[in-house]
């Protein structure tokens, strides 16, 4: 007689059904893939060079490196949209806005982009995550005008400017002495990580929730005003200038 145990059956089963699932998940996404078409492009950086893009929709991340060149890598979903850069002096311009205006329908577009770690960064989409990271210049801009993430990570720069209007905003990096850092959203959660050894004036406002979270920089020269609807002082001696505005989320400190 013959004994067919049926935990190794339910194992045999199951491993059956796995491979099936692998490979239609291979297969979809090699569709998927095939699907996007591909824009690469370089250009060649000196010691100013400025990344200024205006996306439409989709994600943005821009990297700092240690080579003397921009590196764009897109991908585009269809109909694809134009992709037109512009060399104006020193600044790499790309404005999918206005390459692609009267267009209608345009399909979402994916950038990664490598950039020397000196390099202005400058960018802006009306929706998608933007994501900027190891970067060490004079400027670091990122603006949504509707609805997506913001991460800004390792960055050290004089000017940091970071909005949206629905979604959260994170800025891990360190602050220069008469530097200028904004963050603004509508709705959504900002939360800053900087060192303890910071020095900086504050102005945090979150008008509708009063979530202000100070963290280990609480301190007596930073004072609540307005049933905790805004913190205003200063920590340290106050060299660098922090502007916070959340109209319906929180505002976190994070100590480096």
């Amino acid at each position: 007689m013959i004994f067919r145990s049926p935990n190794l059956f339910g194992r045999k089963t199951a491993a059956k059904t796995t491979i099936l699932l692998s490979v239609v998940f291979f297969f979809v996404c090699a569709a998927d893939a095939q699907s996007l078409k591909k824009y690469s492009r370089n250009f060649q950086a000196g010691q100013n060079v400025k990344l200024q893009l205006m996306n439409r929709t989709g994600t943005v991340t821009v990297e700092g490196w240690d080579k003397p060149y921009v590196n764009i890598t897109a991908y585009l979903e269809s109909p694809a949209a134009n992709i037109d850069p512009q060399i104006i002096g020193n600044t790499i311009l790309l404005n999918l806005v206005r390459d692609n205006q009267g267009r209608g329908e345009v399909g979402s577009v994916i950038f990664n982009i490598r950039v020397p770690y000196y390099s202005q960064v400058d960018i802006e989409t009306k929706v998608g995550d933007l994501r900027v990271g190891n970067i060490r210049s004079l400027l670091v801009r990122a603006h949504i005008s509707s609805e997506g993430d913001i991460q800004l990570i390792n960055i050290q720069s004089g000017s940091v400017s970071a909005e949206n209007v629905t979604g959260n905003i994170f800025f891990d990096g360190e602050l220069q002495s008469g530097g200028n850092y904004r963050f603004t959203s509508m709705k959504g959660d900002i939360s800053l990580r900087i060192p303890f050894s910071s020095s900086f004036k504050l102005v945090a406002t979150a008008p509708s929730t009063r979530n202000i979270a100070l963290g280990s920089f609480a301190n007596n020269d930073l004072r609540y005003f307005g049933d905790g609807r805004r913190v205003v002082g200063r920590f340290g001696e106050g060299t660098a200038s922090i502007n916070v505005t959340n109209q319906r989320g929180s505002i976190q400190f994070i100590r480096r």
